[in-house]
């Protein structure tokens, strides 16, 4: 089980993590887990106090990530040559360091004993002195040495002097030039020749336009500086690879400071991350016993609206081992536990806890099983995840162990989960361990009453206002007021009475003051109920609406007989059925100029054919050419060969 999830440990820790600078500091927020050893855990406390004090008394520390450094000076202790981006990387966080080392010192001012971890920090000033003052900008500065100053000078001459050169050949040869402007053509400088003028211009063609009919040549007198130029661009090269190198040798001496830099400013992140989180959350020092007692004072959940948190008061140990906590729901029971084992929490794990006051025993273990835990892919159901959740934690559990538990015995039959809350409370007490459980079960309450080591508690509730009141009241046994809630929100007194009755009773029936009856009690004892409704009013709802059922399929056979007069649709024609309807529902309609089949539900009749024809009348004249009716003739009379064809 994920206990840092379950009691939202892992919340505080991404707001914790948010606070942080280095990845370092942010990796080992990450991994935090509380401590077991009293004196390591004494002095995390000590450090997250000084430096909440250090922060409030000298603001913000001037800290920066420092992961690039370590990749860069990896590099300059294999004797890699660094660019200029990398050296003024190195120079920022030697920049940041010497403003750390400022800050350490004001708090040394105050006597705070983080800032001797000022001693510890160097800031190589020779170093950054050096990178500073020959980088600039992402590139080695001109004046980084004298000769490379003084080749950049000669460099911006040539490049001058080939500019003019250039215009020189432009201004006396204005007739054979395509424009008036020169250009760079592969690092060249060249004015644009027209073609048919190409051999009037002394120099090298370099490139031409998509036309062709525009080239670009460099003049011969500009090109005696290009070549110089190129032998300065070496020399120039040679004399940066120089600086840089110098450089890079001496981060590379200095490789044990910077690795003590990096080092103490990620332990620095981490521990002033803790006091930025003890100021954000208003929390405060918790002192910490192995005496197995836990008092908190004005306790409140780290995640929740200060204004709108009612502050818990909390206390446990000495002879009491464990509390049930019994309430109504949305009463906060289950905040109050989470409340108190994730301050148990923060305070191991060497944070300031959400508390007025408090006093926090170590724990050798985090126990809980909160929420219903449901999970269809393990065919979990709520009760299955509770036992497997409790299993666990009885399997765990010793005396040095903080448990909590919600909803003690839920998600079975009440009488089964009342035994099972039972034993689960006993198998706690036997371990010696602190626990704390929620549970609504009246048997449940009544065992911890009569049993040594374990204590009822409740969460207040407001049945005027029919609000919880979140207060925790460690002694007495609570009520779920789920009637005095059911009454309020309008739940009928019938239904009311059959729900009493069947909790607790016929006699428990005559004694509930019911809506307005209870109120009219309050204030005179005497006046009656009068003119409360005793049934519920329904509200009309949306309904559904169903498919129509077809009807039996009809004889379609008999619809349509032969010679009726039908009306086509949609052309509205009219035609005479010439073969009756199939038992596809398609019948053949004779038309003015032609035969087709058609759907029966496009045709309606129009007359009758007994209105239309005598008794006898032979259909053929109609639907039959003269051919096939003397085919037909002689198949009456005699053996024939004949076909007669239909067209279709």
């Amino acid at each position: 089980m994920n206990i840092e999830k379950q009691i939202e440990f892992d919340k505080i820790k991404e707001i914790w993590m948010a606070l942080a600078v280095t990845d370092q500091a942010k990796e080992r927020i990450k991994n935090v887990t509380f401590y077991l050893s009293e004196s390591e855990l004494r002095k995390q406390l000590r450090d997250t106090t000084d430096s909440r004090r250090l922060i409030e008394k000298l603001g913000t520390p001037p800290l920066q990530n420092v992961e690039e450094a370590k990749e860069i000076l990896m590099i300059a202790e294999k004797g890699d040559c660094l660019t200029p981006y990398q050296l003024e990387r190195v120079e920022r966080v030697l920049a940041a360091v010497e403003r750390m080392k400022r800050y350490l010192e004001k708090g040394k001012e105050n006597n705070n004993p983080l800032a001797y971890y000022e001693e510890n920090l160097d800031a190589v000033e020779e170093l950054r002195e050096e990178i500073g003052r020959q980088i600039r900008g992402g590139e080695v500065d001109d004046y980084a040495s004298r000769e490379l100053s003084q080749i950049r000078i000669r460099m911006a001459g040539c490049q001058e002097q080939m500019k003019q050169k250039a215009e020189q050949v432009m201004r006396s040869q204005k007739e054979c030039m395509a424009d008036l402007y020169c250009t760079t053509r592969n690092g060249r400088i060249c004015v644009p020749v027209k073609k048919e003028y190409k051999f009037r211009i002394s120099g090298t063609v370099v490139d031409k336009s998509a036309s062709g009919s525009t080239l670009f040549m460099e003049p011969t007198a500009a090109a005696r500086y290009y070549e110089e130029l190129q032998q300065l661009t070496i020399s120039e090269e040679n004399e940066v690879y120089r600086i840089l190198y110098t450089l890079t040798a001496m981060l590379g001496a200095s490789a044990e400071a910077m690795r003590e830099n990096i080092r103490v400013m990620e332990v620095l992140d981490f521990i002033l991350s803790k006091g930025k989180l003890s100021i954000d959350l208003g929390a405060v020092e918790p002192s910490v016993n192995t005496e197995r007692r836990i008092v908190l004072k004005d306790a409140r959940h780290p995640l929740m609206d200060r204004e709108r948190n009612v502050p818990l008061q909390f206390e446990i140990g000495d002879n009491i081992r464990g509390i049930v906590i019994t309430g109504p729901n949305t009463g906060g029971k289950t905040v109050a536990i989470k409340t108190v084992m994730l301050g148990c929490m923060m305070a191991q794990c060497g944070l300031h806890v959400t508390c007025k006051e408090a006093d926090i025993c170590m724990n050798s273990a985090y126990l809980c099983d909160i929420g219903d835990g449901q999970n269809i892919a393990e065919n979990l159901s709520t009760f299955s995840s509770h036992i497997k959740n409790v299993l666990e934690v009885l399997r765990e559990v010793d005396r040095e162990s903080l448990v909590i538990m919600d909803e003690l015995g839920s998600g079975t039959d009440p009488a089964e989960g009342m035994g099972i809350a039972v034993a689960i409370l006993e198998e706690l007490r036997k371990s010696g361990a602190l626990f704390l459980v929620t549970t609504h079960y009246p048997e449940v309450k009544e065992y911890a009453d009569r049993t040594e080591g374990l204590i009822n508690a409740r969460m207040t509730f407001d049945r005027e206002t029919l609000s919880p009141t979140y207060q925790m009241v460690i002694g007495e046994a609570g009520e779920s007021c789920a009637f005095h809630i059911a009454d309020r929100l309008g739940m009928p007194e019938e239904m009311l009475k059959v729900a009493i009755r069947a909790a607790y009773g016929e006699d428990a029936v005559a004694g509930y003051a019911f809506g307005e009856k209870r109120e009219c009690m309050e204030k005179n004892g005497t006046a009656e109920k009068t003119d409360v409704a005793d049934k519920m009013t329904k509200r009309s709802t949306g309904k559904i609406v169903r498919i129509k059922k077809a009807n039996p399929r009809e004889d379609l056979s008999t619809k349509y007989r032969l010679g009726d007069s039908v009306m086509v649709y949609p052309d509205k024609k009219i035609g005479i059925v010439c073969k009756p309807i199939n038992e596809k529902g398609v019948l053949r309609v004779q038309l003015p100029d032609r035969k087709i089949w058609i759907n029966h539900k496009r045709v309606k009749l129009h007359v009758a054919a007994e209105e239309l024809y005598p008794e006898d009348y032979d259909f053929n004249i109609l639907f039959e050419t003269v051919a096939n009716r003397k085919i037909l003739h002689d198949m009456d009379r005699k053996y024939t060969e004949e076909v007669i064809r239909h067209e279709e």
